[in-house]
């Protein structure tokens, strides 16, 4: 399919044949206590799909209480913009089914997530449909984060099953670093499954293999890159 969005992770571009594809739906599930996780790595699925336009997150209020308000703060720390995202409360499933819908519509957003808690019977095969016709129509790729849910039958494009990845091994100093996922993709409409360690780096804003090196290195300076270059090349030289 054209027009994929490579998610920068070798092993699962090629499972999906290049990468997402946008103007679609796709799924993201999780245990109720992984749903740290399952946040920030849909967030990572939503930045690299909304390239560089604005987001709409719609949360029930039960996720709020469950899970606590998303972090402007955290979400920065994981390279995306917070002056993109609009953040919509949602008392219900029903409401926030229709508040999605509606965004969706709105052909300048890159894209529109929809976060429910628990087994809502609402979103059905049906509901998952209107969500697909009304991402298809406007060209705004709409993400599904469901915790503490079963999957049922729906219209995504992918689905993913997302855990926290264990850190390297290696003593607390040492393993502080990107953030790691255990993602599962068990649904796929154009390809195999499978089932990798993501790693999300936070300067690129895209996911990766895992780090042969945990440690954290310094990101160089965008404001005195050649300074960095230098100062590496004598280093190298000495």
């Amino acid at each position: 399919m054209p027009n994929r969005v490579a998610l920068g992770h070798a092993g699962a571009d090629a499972m999906l044949r290049g990468g997402l594809a946008p103007a679609a739906l796709h799924e993201v599930f999780a245990a109720g206590h992984q749903g740290g996780a399952a946040t920030g790595f849909i967030a990572g699925l939503a930045g690299r799909l909304s390239a560089r336009k604005p987001l709409v997150w719609v949360r029930q209020d039960f996720s709020d209480r469950e899970n606590g308000a998303l972090s402007m703060r955290g979400l920065a720390g994981l390279g995306l913009d917070p002056r993109l995202l609009v953040t919509v409360r949602a008392a219900d499933v029903d409401s926030g089914l229709r508040a999605a819908a509606d965004a969706l519509a709105c052909d300048a957003l890159g894209a529109v997530v929809l976060e429910v808690w628990g087994q809502a019977r609402q979103l059905d095969l049906v509901a998952s449909r209107k969500l697909t016709l009304a991402a298809q129509a406007s060209g705004v790729t709409a993400l599904v984060l469901r915790i503490a849910a079963t999957p049922i039958p729906s219209t995504a494009e992918t689905r993913w099953i997302v855990r926290a990845a264990h850190s390297p091994p290696g003593n607390a100093a040492s393993v502080w670093g990107a953030p790691r996922f255990e993602a599962e993709l068990v649904r796929n409409r154009h390809g195999p499954v499978g089932r990798w360690i993501m790693e999300w780096k936070c300067d690129e804003c895209q996911f990766s293999e895992p780090s042969a090196y945990p440690q954290p290195v310094a990101a160089t300076p965008a404001h005195r890159p050649h300074q960095a270059q230098a100062r590496a090349g004598h280093r190298l030289a000495s």
